[in-house]
C-alpha cells in the first residue's frame, strides 16, 4: 500500500512539475513575442485621423483636446480616488495582484456577473498596446499583458505609472486625460477640484458615455458615489467628508461644454457612428489609439444633405424646431455615404444624439412593403402584383376591433399594386394575416429589423413595446432594408468604416456583412409596384422626371387622448388643420442609392400638419436629384417572371395564384361584422389576445399613407 501511495505521489508531483514547466515555457514563448515597453508609447496619447471615401482627411480626433499633467501636479485626492476604484493595492503589488485575480475568479464562479482581475498597471498596458475587443481576450494576450505589467514596474516608479494612466484614459466628450476633462467640465485644474469632483473624474474611464455627467447624470452620480464609498472604505476620506460629498449634486461646478472640434459640424452625426463602429470592431478608443480610419462617407453628399436641412434654398420648413433624420446608402455594397440625424444642431454639442439610428419613432406605412407584401410574395402566398385584395370593413385578427384606412373609406376589390400605390391599410393587414406572423418576422430579420414579438398592428407600423434600440426601425435600418429591393434581394448591414490602419502600421480591411434576404423575383415585383407610388400614388411629390426610382410614404397616428391634449395645449383640431401626425416618412431608392427620411418634432405631441407633411418627400427628392443628376438606368427583369399588361406574374405559379384568389374571394365575404367573431387564424403561428392588440395598435398608424 505504501509503495502504491509512493508511486501515486511521484506521479502527481511529476504532473505538477511538467505542468509548471509547460506553463512556464508557454509564458516565456508569448512573453518573447510581446512588444517592447516604450515611454513614448505609454506617455503619448495619439489622435486618430479620419478619412472620407476618397481618402481625404476629414477629422483629426484628439489633437484639439489634449493637456498632459506631470506627477507633481496630481492632487493626492485624485490619486486616492483612482486607486480606490481601480486598484486599491496598487502601491503594494509589483504589477499583478494575485489576491485580486483569485477574488475575481471566485466572484465569476459564484455570481452571474463577471469581474476583472486587472491591476492599474495592466489597464495601462491595455490602453497603450492592446485591443480591448472581446475577440482579442486570448491567453496569449493576457500573458503578454502580465509580462509587460511586470516589466513596467521594473522600469518606472509608481508615480510615473499612475501619471501615464491619468494622462491616457478617455474621459468622454472628446477629452482624453483627466486634466483635459477637469478644464473642460469644471473650467479648473485638477488641484482646484473638490472631493466629489475628483471622484466623478476617477469613475468616468470605465464607461465614458455611460457616466457622462451631462447626458447621463443619474448613472454618473451612482458611479461617483461608488468611488466615494471605496475612498471611505479604504480610509482616504472621513465620514463627514463622505457624507458631504454624497449630498453634492453631480452638476456642482459643471460648466457648459464649449465646442472644440477639428471637423465641420455636418460630420458630427456620421462620426458618432464611426466611433462606435471602430470600438465594435477593435475595442479601441478612437481618441487615443492613433488610428487611421477610412470611412464610406461622401463628403460632398454629406455637406449637401446638411445644406438641405439647414438652409431655405431647397426645402421650406415650418419653423426652426422641425426635425429631420435620414440615411443614404449605396445599395450595391451597404456603404453609408451620408447620414444626418438633426437640424440646427447646437454649437456646443459634439457627438450628440443621432436620430438617424434611433428606433423610437414610428415609420408608419413604409413598413407595409417589408412586413406584409414582400413576405407574401417571397412565400408565394401571393404570386402576382395583380393579386386581388378586398379593401372592405375588416377587424384586427382575433379581435372585435375594427381596422380603418387613413381616409376612413373603403374602396372594395383592388390589386395588390393598387393597394400599395394608395397605401390602403386593410389589404396590408390581410397580406400579413395570410402570410403568417412567423414567416413575416423571419423575413424582416433577414433585412436587419427585429421585434421582441411581431403583432398584426406591425402590418402598418414599426411601433414596438421595447425601448431597446435593437428592435424596430430607424432611417438607417429602413435605408438598408429597401436597398435589398434595389439590388435584387441582397441585404447589406449598414457600414461606415472600410479600413483601419493601426498605430503599429498593421491594417485591416472590412466589408459589409450580407445575406440573401429574398429572391430576385420578389425584389423586382416589389420595385415594380413601388414605382407606381411615385408615379400615381401617395408619393408623387418625390418623383424626379427621367429618373427610375421606387419608394413608399409613411405617416404615424395620434391616439384620441393625444389629439385631445394637442387641442388643449396648441388649440389645433383635425377639422381645421386637416391631417396631423407625429411622424411623416419617406423611403425611396434607385438602382444605385437608397434613402430613408424621418420628419417630426422631438416632442411627438407637437404635430406635423399642412405643408410639413410634404417635407420628407421634399428632402428625399432634393438629395436624390443631387446624387443622380436626374438620370439613371432602369432595373432589368430577372428570369422567373412575365409581364401581362401592367402586372407581373411568377412564371411557374399560375395554379398557385388561381387557388389563392379563389380562397381569398370566398373567405372575404365574412369580412363584415360577423368576422369579428372569428378568433382563429390557421396561417399564423402566433396569436394575439384582444387586449394585446388593443394596447399595441392604439399607438400605430391609422393614417397609413
Amino acid at each position: 500500500m505504501k509503495k502504491i501511495l509512493g508511486y501515486f505521489s511521484i506521479t502527481i508531483l511529476s504532473i505538477i512539475i511538467l505542468a509548471v514547466i509547460a506553463g512556464g515555457s508557454i509564458f516565456a514563448f508569448y512573453a518573447s513575442q510581446a512588444p517592447e515597453l516604450s515611454q513614448e508609447k505609454l506617455q503619448a496619447t495619439s489622435s486618430s485621423l479620419i478619412y472620407d471615401k476618397d481618402q481625404n482627411l476629414i477629422a483629426d480626433l484628439g489633437t484639439e483636446k489634449r493637456e498632459l499633467v506631470t506627477s507633481d501636479s496630481i492632487p493626492i485626492g485624485l490619486v486616492n480616488a483612482v486607486v480606490s476604484i481601480e486598484d486599491h493595492r496598487f502601491f503594494q503589488h509589483r504589477g499583478i495582484d494575485i489576491y485580486r485575480i483569485l477574488g475575481s475568479i471566485w466572484h465569476n464562479l459564484t455570481n452571474d456577473t463577471t469581474q476583472g482581475g486587472s491591476t492599474l498597471d495592466q489597464q495601462l498596458i491595455k490602453l497603450a498596446y492592446f485591443s480591448t475587443a472581446e475577440s482579442d481576450r486570448t491567453i496569449k494576450r493576457k500573458l503578454q499583458e502580465i509580462w509587460l505589467a511586470l516589466q513596467l514596474e521594473r522600469q518606472f516608479t509608481k508615480e510615473e505609472i499612475l501619471t501615464f494612466y491619468i494622462n491616457k484614459v478617455y474621459m468622454g466628450n472628446g477629452n482624453y486625460g483627466m486634466r483635459t476633462a477637469s478644464k473642460s467640465y469644471f473650467g479648473k485644474d485638477l488641484t482646484e477640484l473638490s472631493i466629489p469632483q475628483l471622484a466623478l473624474l476617477a469613475g468616468i474611464p470605465q464607461a465614458p458615455s455611460q457616466y457622462d455627467p451631462y447626458t447621463q447624470p443619474e448613472l454618473a452620480t451612482k458611479r461617483r458615489d461608488t468611488v466615494l464609498s471605496q475612498m471611505y472604505r479604504h480610509k482616504y476620506i472621513s465620514k463627514e467628508e463622505y457624507n458631504t460629498a454624497l449630498s453634492t449634486p453631480i452638476t456642482d461646478g459643471l460648466q457648459t461644454l464649449k465646442p472644440a472640434t477639428s471637423f465641420p459640424k455636418y460630420f458630427d452625426n456620421y462620426l458618432t457612428e464611426v466611433i462606435s463602429e471602430v470600438h465594435e470592431k477593435t475595442g479601441l478608443d478612437i481618441f487615443s489609439a492613433g488610428l487611421k480610419v477610412y470611412t464610406n462617407v461622401d463628403s460632398a453628399a454629406q455637406e449637401h444633405l446638411h445644406d438641405i436641412y439647414n438652409t431655405d434654398t431647397y426645402v421650406a420648413y415650418p419653423d426652426e424646431e422641425f426635425q429631420v433624420a435620414s440615411t443614404v446608402m449605396d445599395v450595391t455594397n451597404g456603404h453609408v455615404i451620408a447620414q444626418l440625424g438633426v437640424r440646427n444642431q447646437q454649437e456646443d454639442i459634439t457627438f450628440g444624439t443621432n436620430q438617424a439610428v434611433l428606433t423610437d419613432r414610428d415609420w408608419g406605412s413604409t413598413m407595409k412593403p417589408i412586413t406584409d407584401f414582400a413576405p407574401a410574395l417571397e412565400n408565394e402566398v401571393y404570386t402576382s402584383t395583380a393579386q386581388n385584395l378586398n379593401d372592405s370593413i375588416y377587424y384586427w385578427p382575433n379581435t372585435k376591433t375594427q381596422i380603418y384606412n387613413w381616409d376612413r373609406q373603403y374602396y372594395g376589390w383592388m390589386t395588390m399594386q393598387t393597394a400599395i400605390m394608395q397605401s390602403r391599410n386593410i389589404p396590408a393587414v390581410r397580406a400579413l394575416e395570410a402570410t403568417g406572423l412567423k414567416k413575416a418576422s423571419d423575413f424582416l430579420a433577414g433585412l436587419g429589423i427585429t421585434y421582441p414579438e411581431l403583432y398584426y398592428s406591425n402590418a402598418i407600423s414599426s411601433s414596438t413595446s421595447s425601448n431597446d434600440q435593437q428592435y424596430g426601425a430607424s432611417s438607417e435600418k429602413m435605408a438598408a432594408a429597401y436597398a435589398a429591393f434595389a439590388n435584387g434581394g441582397i441585404y447589406y448591414e449598414p457600414q461606415y468604416v472600410n479600413k483601419i490602419v493601426f498605430s503599429d502600421g498593421s491594417n485591416k480591411t472590412y466589408e459589409a456583412k450580407s445575406n440573401r434576404a429574398m429572391k430576385e423575383t420578389t425584389a423586382y415585383m416589389m420595385t415594380d409596384m413601388l414605382k407606381t407610388v411615385l408615379y400615381y400614388g401617395t408619393g408623387t411629390r418625390a418623383q424626379i422626371y427621367g429618373l427610375n426610382q421606387a419608394g413608399k410614404t409613411g405617416t404615424s397616428n395620434y391616439t384620441d387622448e393625444e389629439l385631445a391634449t394637442i387641442n388643449e395645449t396648441l388649440g389645433l383640431n383635425n377639422w381645421n388643420v386637416g391631417l396631423m401626425a407625429p411622424d411623416e416618412n419617406f423611403v425611396g431608392y434607385t438602382p444605385q442609392y437608397s434613402m430613408a427620411v424621418w420628419t417630426g418634432y422631438k416632442n411627438r405631441l407637437t404635430p406635423v400638419y399642412g405643408s410639413g407633411l410634404d417635407i420628407a418627400t421634399d428632402v428625399y427628392r432634393e438629395m436624390m436629384t443631387y446624387l443622380t443628376g436626374g438620370y439613371n438606368e432602369d432595373w432589368t427583369m430577372p428570369d422567373g417572371l412575365y409581364r401581362s399588361g401592367n402586372y407581373l406574374y411568377l412564371s411557374n405559379a399560375t395554379q398557385n395564384y388561381n387557388y389563392y384568389y379563389e380562397t381569398t374571394t370566398a373567405s372575404s365575404t365574412t369580412s363584415s361584422t360577423e368576422q369579428s367573431e372569428n378568433t382563429s387564424n390557421p396561417e399564423s403561428s402566433l396569436q394575439e389576445s384582444t387586449s394585446q392588440i388593443q394596447n399595441h395598435f392604439e399607438a400605430t398608424t391609422e393614417n397609413g399613407n
